[in-house]
Parts: C-alpha cells; structure tokens; sequence
C-alpha cells in the first residue's frame, strides 16, 4: 500500500502513466489498477521510473481484463520490450498476486 502523499510526490510519474494509458486507449479499471500498482511500488530512482510505469500499465491491463502487449506498452511508454518482461511479474507479486506461469 502507498501512501496519500505518494500521489503527490510522484506526480510527474503518474502524468506519463496517464498518458501511456490514454495512447493505449485502456479502460478506467486497468488505469487505476496500473496506478495503484505503480505507487505500491515506486522505485527510488527516476532512472527506474519509466519501466516501472510501462510494467505497471501492462501488470494492471491485465488484471483488468483489456490486456494490450508487451510490445504495445513498451512502444506507447518509450521503454524495451525486455524493461517490462523483466518487471511486471515480481510486481505483480509485491501487490499480493499470484502472476501466471507464462
């Protein structure tokens, strides 16, 4: 969990998930999912910000059910492919889940 001030603190942050989000044309739910689990697990350094929104925004469109690619998120967050595939599951693990075998 994250705190209120967070949303604050990481604002800039939160402004290019918004955006990668509306590119990627995804749906409320899967934005504030990637939201909530951007801020759950915000990296200390901004070099690691970018692939932490990109992995955030393809973890949360999943869980939300309007999955989108790798690729697609990666190309729409200005990040690697390989930023995200090595991310998104141990994120996915320090909200609670339990992230596919695949």
């Amino acid at each position: 969990m994250y705190r209120a001030g967070d949303e604050v603190d990481q604002r800039r942050w939160l402004d290019e998930l918004e955006g990668v989000v509306e590119d990627l044309e995804l749906n409320a739910e899967a934005q504030a999912t990637a939201k909530d689990l951007f801020l759950s697990a915000v990296p200390g350094e901004d070099r690691s910000k970018p692939a932490a929104v990109a992995a955030s925004v393809y973890a949360g469109a999943l869980i939300a059910g309007d999955q989108r690619s790798q690729t697609a998120v990666a190309d729409a967050a200005d990040v690697s492919r390989l930023s995200i595939q090595q991310r998104w599951k141990d994120l996915l693990r320090e909200a609670g889940f339990d992230p596919p075998s695949w």
